[in-house]
């Protein structure tokens, strides 16, 4: 029950203001959250990228609300293109990809009341030919399912000219079936991850055996199509499931990815790319933190007790 309370407090505004304003937090965000900086996050990534980990990098934020907030967030962006076009140069054996940007579109506008999608659109083209410049892949994460036609519609677009652009598909949520199936059959990169919004019955599967089921069948599914599947697990269970898969297709280490959060299972980040595999480490930084934390503390109860004694010992 724990976890879909943290959810709704994660859209909580005064939740939000208790949490920010309790110094000790700090302390734990900063086992999940790289910095505030785009200073700090290329560092980050730059050291992660140093023990042979790809990166993808999130400057957070989301639900903006205003014009000027959502040029902001694609100026930072930009920012954060310059910073990590070295790291994509970089990358050993020429990696294409090894460095990557995860944008969320309410970020850039995509809630504008007037025009919002193509507010959204222009930023995230912005950013996507900033990207193709420096050597740097774009990922478009997902969010709410209220949101989605109009991200799918939004990553279509930019993989007409850049097919490397990545969108995310969520485990959790009944349509993700035939989302899959398209992705599948258009070759894209997917990042499959189980979901991290409290959605309602109507939309989503409520029980976790439910939605690890329809994981492992996407898993299946995108590892013997033309696709490049991003598995993005924590599970051990899981994680053994996509490279029997991915052995059982065939595939090449390099024709999929496993894919973890900055700062949980780092033993098995380091494990799986010693094996050969593509591991890539989502890496988030900003100031605009605090959904993002909440969301990671509803996922697992380890990160709860974690928190937990942080504050006890603090």
């Amino acid at each position: 029950m724990l976890g879909p309370v943290l959810l709704t407090a994660s859209r909580s505004a005064r939740t939000r203001a208790a949490v920010e304003g309790f110094a000790p937090t700090r302390k734990v965000v900063d086992r999940f959250v790289a910095g505030e900086t785009t200073a700090e996050g290329v560092a980050t990534s730059r050291e992660l990228a140093a023990a042979g980990l790809a990166i993808t990098v999130d400057h957070l934020g989301e639900d903006v609300t205003d014009l000027a907030g959502a040029q902001a967030v694609r100026d930072a962006y930009l920012e954060l293109i310059t910073g990590l076009a070295p790291l994509a140069l970089e990358a050993e054996g020429g990696r294409s990809g090894a460095a990557e940007v995860s944008v969320k579109l309410s970020a850039l506008g995509q809630a504008l009341p007037l025009d919002g999608h193509d507010i959204a659109l222009r930023h995230a083209r912005d950013i996507t030919e900033a990207a193709a410049v420096a050597g740097v892949w774009v990922n478009v994460d997902m969010e709410d399912h209220t949101t989605i036609d109009s991200t799918l519609a939004i990553t279509h677009e930019l993989r007409e000219t850049h097919p490397w652009v990545a969108t995310v598909l969520q485990a959790n949520l009944h349509r993700t079936e035939d989302d899959v199936e398209a992705m599948a059959k258009a070759g894209a990169r997917v990042r499959l991850v189980k979901g991290a919004y409290k959605e309602p019955a109507t939309v989503a599967f409520q029980d976790k055996a439910d939605v690890d089921a329809a994981y492992r069948r996407h898993v299946a599914t995108l590892m013997a199509s033309d696709a490049t599947p991003m598995v993005a697990t924590h599970d051990p269970a899981m994680i053994e499931l996509a490279v029997a898969t991915a052995v059982a297709a065939r595939r090449e280490p390099s024709s999929w990815e496993l894919q973890m959060l900055y700062g949980i299972r780092t033993d098995l980040q380091r494990e799986h790319a010693a094996a050969g595999r593509t591991v890539r480490v989502y890496i988030p930084y900003g100031t605009d933190w605090y959904g993002y934390f909440m969301r990671r503390l509803a996922e697992r109860p380890a990160n709860v007790a974690f928190f937990l004694k942080a504050l006890a010992t603090s």
